[in-house]
């Protein structure tokens, strides 16, 4: 039935409307309509779980239902490239009000569905659940093909940190989204729906990339992580950063004398960030640092940033 609310398509109608027709991919041997999905892999399996809560992760005066589906994929995707894995597919749990129009959720399905084909994932299964606002939890799955997983824990001084993707972009979204503004579009877009370097992961784990994060709560947050788990200290040079002008242009429009605050701080833009020996970089990635023995930092030439380090989920915002 077209229209409606969730409550009135109920439980059973909403998963049809999410399952219907879903394509198998590579792997899967038991899709979406089961008890469990069934997939074989090569090798180990990778398993991440991403959480994201209506008017925490997202706002609908900011991002259509779609937007939402497309995020939440991205960013439970974005982990598995993280570690070199290639997805293989995806769980959702669902909870919504029993008064939400059923049409947000199917919208919120298109997304999903558009978002697992850029990324090569198929949408298994999940669950569905009444709550009082909307929760949406992926759970991903990746193959490491024989490969052991690239962790936080393998930087070594002398490596270089390189850069997959693109950063700061949706920081400077959600700075003129706060102030109820609209434009410039190519940021606001960058906040609503991620771009990770889908297959980019897979490739850094294949030129020996020695540790790697996905950059989803800040660069320097998590870099941070990779310089603890290393033991290392991690050198970034601001002059190998590339400040583009709608982040300058924010970065004027909201009184923010240096951009640069976006680069390193802001989320959400799900990059990837790695460490490799030298020679090692794979084309496509932008080398913007090295890595020293040393107390386990992140400085920025040479220096501690002052400000916020990136996005703390318990304090409410940047920490």
């Amino acid at each position: 039935m077209a229209g409606g609310s969730v409550g009135e398509l109920g439980e059973f109608g909403l998963i049809d409307e999410i399952i219907r027709d879903l394509p198998m991919t590579r792997g899967v041997v038991l899709g979406a309509g089961d008890d469990c999905a069934v997939f074989s892999a090569e090798g180990n399996v990778a398993v991440s779980t991403d959480t994201m809560v209506a008017d925490r992760h997202w706002k609908d005066t900011w991002s259509s239902p779609r937007d939402v589906g497309r995020k939440a994929v991205a960013a439970a995707v974005a982990d598995l490239e993280a570690v070199g894995a290639r997805p293989i597919g995806l769980v959702i749990s669902l909870a919504v009000p029993t008064t939400l129009a059923a049409d947000w959720v199917r919208d919120f399905a298109a997304g999903v569905r558009q978002e697992c084909e850029r990324a090569g994932a198929g949408l298994l299964g999940g669950d569905t659940t009444a709550a009082p606002t909307a929760v949406v939890t992926v759970t991903v799955f990746g193959d490491l093909q024989g490969r052991d997983p690239v962790t936080r824990a393998g930087a070594r001084p002398g490596d270089v940190v390189a850069l997959k993707g693109r950063l700061g972009w949706a920081e400077a979204g959600r700075a003129v989204l706060n102030r109820g503004f609209r434009s410039p579009a190519a940021v606001v877009n960058a906040h609503r729906v991620p771009e990770p370097p889908y297959g980019a992961g897979a490739a850094a784990a294949r030129a020996g990339a020695s540790a790697m994060i996905d950059v989803s709560d800040g660069l320097l947050a998590d870099l941070g992580h990779v310089a603890r788990a290393s033991g290392v200290t991690i050198q970034l040079q601001t002059s190998h950063f590339d400040i583009a002008e709608p982040q300058r242009a924010v970065a004027g429009a909201i009184g923010r004398r240096d951009p640069l605050g976006f680069i390193l701080t802001g989320g959400d833009d799900h990059a990837l960030t790695a460490t490799f020996a030298a020679g090692d970089v794979p084309d496509g990635w932008r080398v913007i640092g090295h890595v020293e023995a040393g107390e386990p930092i992140v400085l920025v030439d040479g220096a501690v940033w002052e400000g916020p380090q990136g996005w703390d989920h318990f304090s409410g915002g940047r920490g």
